[in-house]
């Protein structure tokens, strides 16, 4: 039905673009549209992040979750591999589990320098972007 009514226009009518277009298109060049960056920036509405206790509560609870850790064996100067027996696979997983509780990303070089409970509450509590 529709190829009948299309063939009452002339070939060059059917074949021309500006049948297939009902509204006006207007095209600009990209030379001329202004490039605009994006601004990324947080606000933070309160003080600071969370409290150092909080913190602490916090971390003692992710290293908790792990079956090889002692929690009678959990305190500030504990050491992962040392004290708590995690093998450096676990360390990893620590941090990465750290890194998920407050929402934030450790750089590699600094992941590796955490080894202590103390050391992981340190950077959380020196790290603004920590929720």
């Amino acid at each position: 039905m529709l190829s009948a009514a299309t063939s009452l226009f002339p070939r060059a009518l059917r074949a021309s673009p500006m049948l297939a277009r009902t509204t006006p298109v207007m095209r600009v060049p990209l030379a001329r549209m202004p490039a605009v960056a994006p601004v990324l920036a947080r606000g933070y509405a309160s003080a600071g992040g969370p409290s150092l206790e909080e913190i602490k509560a916090r971390i003692n609870e992710v290293l908790k979750s792990f079956e090889k850790v002692d929690a009678a064996k959990l305190t500030p100067t504990a050491s992962f591999m040392n004290d708590l027996g995690l093998d450096s696979l676990d360390s990893v997983e620590v941090v990465m589990a750290i890194e998920e509780e407050f929402n934030i990303e450790i750089p590699d070089a600094d992941a590796d320098a955490i080894t202590t409970v103390q050391q992981a509450v340190d950077y959380i509590a020196n790290t603004p972007d920590a929720l």
